[in-house]
């Protein structure tokens, strides 16, 4: 980092992101434990698992702008949200409940998306605002796993809403013979 502001900045923007990710774990550990659907509590601990794995990555480059002034190479790669579908695919794929969801778990679910959409955005402002291509990089890879985890949720909620015409929607391919 070239000047002492530039660091400011950088080390401030790092610590709001760790604290959007300590949020987000709790938020989806709680809304986990109040799920009453199996693939609800599966695909929450899931994200709530990939939130602290986010964490402790800021907190390592929190670290190593701290001692070294300079953005570290980062080894973070998403896996573009394949983890979080899978999860989902199994599960529903099994035939989940034909019962619509409790309005306060499409409640959760809602806020949980708004929650992607507000990361990904502070993601992408750090994105534009960046100085070194490791920091971009970074930043375009994490809010591109937001995205993905927005709509993993969008999909499950959809599921919640109507599960029989959630799978009618996703069946659709083998019912036009296609």
């Amino acid at each position: 980092m070239t000047t002492g502001s530039e660091q400011d900045r950088t080390l401030k923007a790092l610590q709001t992101a760790i604290q959007m990710e300590i949020d987000g774990k709790a938020y989806y550990l709680k809304a986990s434990q109040q799920s009453g659907n199996e693939l609800g509590k599966k695909l929450l601990k899931t994200l709530a698992a990939e939130e602290d794995i986010h964490r402790q990555k800021f907190e390592q480059i929190y670290n190593a702008i701290r001692k070294e002034n300079d953005w570290p190479k980062t080894d973070f790669e998403a896996d573009g949200g394949r983890n979080l579908r899978t999860i989902f695919a199994r599960a529903a794929g099994q035939g989940g409940s034909n019962d619509k969801a409790a309005a306060s778990e499409l409640d959760a679910v809602k806020k949980a998306m708004d929650m992607e959409n507000e990361t990904y955005d502070f993601y992408k402002q750090q994105e534009q605002a960046a100085t070194y291509d490791a920091e971009r990089e970074f930043y375009q890879t994490l809010s591109a796993q937001e995205k993905e985890h927005h709509i993993v949720l969008l999909d499950y909620y959809e599921y919640l809403k109507d599960p029989a015409a959630w799978f009618v929607e996703k069946e659709h391919h083998s019912l036009d013979g296609g």
